[in-house]
């Protein structure tokens, strides 16, 4: 049961030592690191963490503003807050927080927090299980896209990837490819019960299509899909990790 993860945090050395502490437990997987208020809500969108490491005080908007937008969201994430000032702990238990770590990190003080954590989404996923496995029972058997003139019906099983080209998404089979409206993160959503991966920003990619995986340069790589084109993705060095432990390699 894999838990993603992500750190908000504006100082470098905090930062660095949380990601190294969480990067020791194997069930927990590491999102890209925010920096600000509004990188954290931007790499939200992207990465869906079930679990955020928010600092009270960074630039910009707070960890307590941040966390009253992403407590009223469809899918809140658990909210772990960090800070060195203990004068924060009513306000941030008032916004239901899972737990509130006091800088430095002690190792037992964040197991603690780690257990938390684990218990909770265990119960999230016992609570959700039946639900989801009605979900995937009726996933969609065919794809409707629209881009504005036409509409067309396309099986998920037949799409190769997905790429944002300014304000519409392409969407690649073996013989066509088709526009559509919809956004990339909406198509994510209604393609979450297939084997689609968010590679980059800008591409989803079905796993089942990848031939290979290739190393880039700074962490990155690029995937080589099994088309007729052999078509290259590109994968994020933040995505990087996530591909590479989802097809266990």
């Amino acid at each position: 049961m894999k838990i993603k993860v992500m750190i908000a945090e504006d100082e470098t050395m905090p930062r660095k030592e949380l990601e190294y502490l969480l990067s020791q437990h194997e069930d927990l997987i590491l999102c890209p690191s925010a920096t600000n208020g509004k990188e954290l809500l931007e790499f939200f969108e992207n990465y869906h963490p079930n679990v955020i490491f928010v600092d009270i005080q960074m630039p910009g908007l707070k960890g307590m503003e941040v966390a009253k937008y992403l407590k009223a969201q469809k899918k809140s994430p658990l909210i772990v807050f960090t800070t060195a000032y203990d004068e924060y702990a009513v306000e941030a238990f008032g916004l239901n927080a899972i737990d509130y770590l006091l800088k430095p990190y002690g190792d037992n003080r964040l197991q603690e927090t780690l257990d938390r954590i684990r218990k909770e989404f265990k119960e999230q996923n016992i609570s959700q299980g039946a639900v989801k496995d009605k979900i995937h029972a009726s996933k969609i058997s065919k794809l409707l896209l629209d881009d504005g003139e036409r509409l067309f019906v396309v099986d998920p099983k037949t799409i190769y990837y997905l790429v944002r080209e300014e304000r519409m998404v392409q969407v690649y089979t073996e013989d066509n490819v088709y526009k559509t409206k919809l956004t990339l993160q909406n198509l994510e959503e209604k393609l979450s019960p297939y084997n689609f991966f968010r590679s980059h920003r800008s591409y989803l990619v079905n796993l089942y299509y990848v031939g290979e995986i290739v190393p880039w340069f700074n962490g990155a790589y690029t995937i080589i899909l099994k088309d007729k084109n052999k078509t290259r993705i590109p994968v994020s060095r933040s995505a990087a990790k996530n591909l590479l432990k989802m097809l266990q390699i």
